[in-house]
């Protein structure tokens, strides 16, 4: 089993890594707007910020959430595994469970005083683009993983699942912060279903009202049947970020894993 657990472990790796080498490159040749402020002090500190949450994930977290994948391969337990329904069913079933999950879990960290402490981190940013998608506290990723420990023991989630769903929310947030011009073809018909890039980015606007909604990660669909779908912005307008947290220089990475620490803000 830990060997199962390393190959996946590296399967993510590469394909976060290759993920944010492409979109790079894509904003770098087909942005859908110049950015305005630096990109490299940016992806330094976002970065940086992903290499910490990345560490400390794996130290307090790794063994738990083997042992609840290796627990439903080996004991069978959970509500799925008490259906007998083929793999790929099952599978497009813990997907759409837990992206659901997500999104409940994403609005509460707008809602939710104490969460949004954590979670206005990742929208301080005042550019967003694919580095945005690797910018969060640790506390709000803590939290995070404890709640999926808990859904991967009730809903007897295994290791192949959900390292399958980790990379498809991977992949639909690297999509979804990318700084790309999408044609208007395709985005009309990528929305019915998934979140694109301009979805995405009313959610990271400066104003509240339009920050308080598009909450979806892989799927548009949630957003549609809460009614929590905001698309009538003009994206060329768009201003990113918080109005709180102007200045480039107060956002380095020793602020940001201080943030949640420091006076409430919208």
């Amino acid at each position: 089993m830990d060997t199962m657990s390393d190959n996946i472990q590296a399967v993510r790796f590469i394909l976060f890594f290759a993920g944010l080498i492409i979109f790079f490159a894509a904003e770098l040749f087909c942005s859908y707007r110049s950015p305005g402020e630096s990109k490299f002090s940016r992806w330094i500190t976002n970065l940086s910020t992903a290499g910490i949450n990345s560490l400390a994930l794996n130290i307090l977290f790794s063994a738990m959430i083997a042992e609840a994948g290796s627990g439903a391969l080996d004991k069978k337990y959970g509500l799925l595994n008490r259906l007998d329904l083929p793999f790929l069913l099952k599978l497009i079933s813990v997907i759409l469970i837990m992206d659901l999950m997500l999104y409940v879990w994403h609005l509460l960290n707008h809602v939710v005083p104490f969460l949004w402490r954590f979670h206005r981190v990742h929208h301080s940013d005042l550019n967003m683009d694919v580095s945005t998608a690797t910018r969060f506290h640790a506390g709000e990723l803590m939290i995070s993983a404890l709640i999926k420990i808990g859904l991967m023991n009730a809903l007897g989630i295994d290791l192949i699942q959900n390292a399958l769903f980790e990379s498809a929310i991977v992949l639909a947030a690297q999509i979804q912060h990318s700084s790309i011009k999408v044609p208007a073809a395709f985005e009309r018909a990528y929305i019915l279903l998934f979140v694109p890039p301009s979805m995405h980015r009313v959610h990271h606007s400066v104003i509240i009202r339009e920050r308080n909604s598009n909450y979806g990660t892989i799927f548009s669909i949630w957003d549609r049947l809460f009614r929590t779908l905001k698309m009538n912005v003009d994206q060329e307008k768009l201003k990113i970020g918080m109005g709180t947290y102007r200045d480039p220089a107060e956002l380095g990475i020793i602020n940001l894993l201080l943030m949640p620490f420091t006076k409430s803000a919208r």
